[in-house]
């Protein structure tokens, strides 16, 4: 008769993160234990290492349910960056797992009108999780709440989360007028594709034009990310002199949000520092070629690299300065061209 096995010692041999989900999945099916799970942690000291445990089984993509835990610990009378974290979380929770969306809008609610010192909710991390009915219940219960900061603030976001521009329009046409709220009217109206209304807006108000424009283009390369796209935004941001600044922050924007969208820009970059043909450009050109290396394992397109570099390589062989640089980066040039490559920086 085969003996029972030993479950307490197989248990230790698991790590932190697998016995959490065995934990969780088995809380999903036990209310009682997951009222036990939760007490417990509540109690556990600070909430820090909770959110740890929150965030890294998010991040791993559990499917079990974390709504109840990361709300209690939105709920929890954490400091100002815990607790901000803690909400953040429960944003994510929620899009796995969505709640009732009546009680998420209310909780929402709840949060910003009757607990004095608490974070600004950004309304736009539970809209998915709200839907078309959390949302409608958020904006009838805003209509009947007494008007103050809070109410107008979730108000806009409202209006903005649901793409209601007139609505958007108007709440900021009555704020006292500013260079940002001008050119958040622009980017609002360019996004809903009213474009001669951004222009005109852009070029009666006290922001000059050419600000207007840029905003303009800004936001269609956020909308529609492409070489064109990168291109026009390159134009406006070199005519105000802000070309430096505003490249780095798309392409930062862009590798983080859609490495897949990002590789085409990254790779006109390289192409446009390597046509400056001086050593400072190539050396530029390396270090973004490193980084194109990294969105292409990113957008698990890794053998589209080599051929890209492959290419490149060939194209510029003659470059040896280029390939030299390309090298210092760590880079590994595809073996024919390396060879050549090396006879030719060798002669």
């Amino acid at each position: 008769m085969t003996s029972a096995p030993d479950l307490r010692a197989y248990l230790r041999t698991l790590d932190a993160e697998t016995l959490a989900e065995l934990l969780l999945e088995q809380a999903d099916r036990d209310p009682r234990l997951r009222h036990e799970l939760e007490l417990r942690a509540v109690a556990y000291g600070t909430v820090g290492p909770v959110l740890d445990t929150l965030q890294r089984l998010l991040d791993a993509g559990t499917q079990a349910d974390l709504t109840p835990l990361a709300r209690r610990m939105a709920d929890t009378e954490a400091s100002g960056a815990e607790l901000r974290r803690a909400i953040g979380l429960y944003a994510r929770a929620c899009a796995v797992h969505r709640p009732d969306p009546r009680e998420l809008a209310d909780w929402i609610l709840d949060t910003q009108l009757d607990r004095p010192g608490w974070p600004e909710i950004n309304l736009a991390d539970f809209a998915a999780a709200l839907g078309d009915e959390g949302l409608a219940h958020l904006k009838a219960a805003l209509a009947e709440a007494p008007e103050n900061d809070a109410t107008r603030r979730l108000t806009e976001q409202l209006a903005e989360v649901t793409g209601d521009v007139d609505t958007l329009l108007a709440i900021l046409s009555a704020q006292p007028p500013t260079p940002a709220t001008t050119l958040r009217i622009v980017r609002m109206l360019r996004s809903a594709g009213r474009h001669g209304e951004a222009i005109a807006h852009a070029a009666r108000t006290v922001v000059h034009p050419r600000e207007g424009v840029l905003a303009l283009r800004r936001a269609e390369f956020r909308r529609h990310p492409s070489p064109d796209t990168y291109r026009a935004l390159r134009a406006a941001a070199e005519e105000l002199g802000r070309w430096p600044e505003e490249r780095e922050q798309a392409l930062a924007r862009l590798a983080e949000h859609d490495p897949a969208q990002a590789i085409p820009v990254y790779r006109l970059h390289v192409d446009e520092l390597i046509q400056l043909k001086d050593p400072g450009g190539y050396r530029e050109a390396a270090q973004r070629l490193r980084e194109l290396r990294a969105l292409h394992k990113r957008a698990d397109r890794v053998p589209e690299f080599g051929e890209y570099l492959a290419g490149l390589v060939e194209t510029h062989k003659r470059k040896t300065r280029l390939l030299v640089e390309v090298r210092n980066a760590r880079i590994a040039l595809p073996r024919v061209v390396a060879g050549r490559g090396a006879a030719t920086m060798g002669a």
